[in-house]
């Protein structure tokens, strides 16, 4: 049972990376087309309409990464699921709001059931809608039986994860400290995506905007505490580990070596994409990696501590750091 939830949730874990991969260009037009940059609305709007339709698009995006042949049709289920869910829930209580956590269970909802039932025959009089055309009619009647089930359970459960946000939020460095660290330790089971999706999507609200990196970009002056700590790891640290992997390495074979880690630096620093690195040692050296998680979290409290407020929408590389430097603090 432990090792079916395991690999469950490392699943949900990968299928998040195929919504997140679309923050990048959206975070880029939408920084690119504010007033402090080149001030053309457009370009703002066609970023921000991305980040207005996030819960969608983890929904689709969950949904196909679930499929066992990222088809199509999972896709379509988890629109349909949502739009029904969100329909369902605005009915019984307006002031419900799900946001991408709604999105990704209709996903993996509808991806389940797409595994489930995408060979299903139906009676003759029926056989249209059989196979695969049958997953958005299940999708969508089990969103409804889901939106009445949230209606009722939901608004304790946001309440307990408001709790648990304004928990990590009024830790302040013990909080940031304890994301960090976790947020490493959890990247070799994929998990840290659903901590991530939590802590930048859903936690706070400033605006219409929820979590920290909306509401970094939607110009919260508090926002960008969960983000800030990472600069420093995945510009610096991690590129500094792979120089001293280097010099660790015997002199016959640093020459070949030298021009992987050379380019798994670079990775790291410009694009902030460090799991090449970290898996390179996370089994090899795991009390290193240990070490490694630690200095993530003393990073983020000490960020804090210097009153540093950063943001991305990839991750904490160069690139973004110029994008969203003229939104920092």
């Amino acid at each position: 049972m432990g090792i079916r939830l395991m690999a469950g949730l490392q699943k949900l874990g990968r299928s998040l990376m195929l919504p997140i991969a679309v923050l990048p260009v959206a975070g880029l037009l939408l920084r690119l087309g504010q007033p402090d940059l080149l001030d053309i609305g457009f370009i703002a709007n066609a970023g921000n309409a991305v980040f207005s339709h996030l819960a969608l698009i983890f929904a689709i995006g969950v949904a196909v990464g679930f499929a066992d042949d990222d088809n199509g049709a999972a896709g379509l289920a988890g629109v349909i699921g949502y739009l029904v869910l969100e329909a369902v829930l605005e009915t019984l209580n307006p002031e419900i709001n799900m946001g991408v956590l709604g999105g990704i269970i209709i996903g993996s909802v509808a991806g389940l059931l797409y595994n489930r039932y995408k060979a299903i025959k139906l009676p003759d009089y029926l056989a249209f809608f059989g196979g695969r055309r049958f997953i958005p009619i299940v999708t969508g009647l089990s969103a409804v039986a889901l939106g009445g089930l949230f209606g009722v359970i939901w608004p304790p459960i946001q309440h307990a994860i408001d709790q648990l946000g304004q928990w990590l939020i009024d830790a302040g460095d013990l909080g940031l400290f304890v994301y960090g660290v976790l947020n490493r330790i959890l990247i070799v089971t994929g998990l840290h995506h659903v901590l991530n999706s939590f802590v930048w999507f859903v936690f706070g609200s400033y605006d219409g905007a929820t979590g920290d990196l909306n509401r970094f970009f939607a110009g919260d002056p508090s926002a960008g505490g969960f983000m800030a700590g990472f600069f420093p790891v995945m510009m610096f640290g991690l590129p500094a580990a792979a120089l001293a992997m280097y010099h660790a390495a015997p002199r016959g074979r640093r020459a070949q070596v030298g021009g992987l880690l050379l380019s798994l630096a670079l990775t790291a620093f410009l694009t902030g994409v460090t799991e090449p690195i970290e898996f390179s040692f996370m089994f090899l050296a795991p009390l290193l990696y240990a070490f490694h998680a630690l200095m993530t979290g003393l990073s983020m409290a000490l960020m804090d501590l210097l009153g540093v407020k950063l943001g991305f929408t990839f991750s904490a590389g160069a690139f973004d750091y110029a994008l969203s430097y003229g939104l920092s603090t």
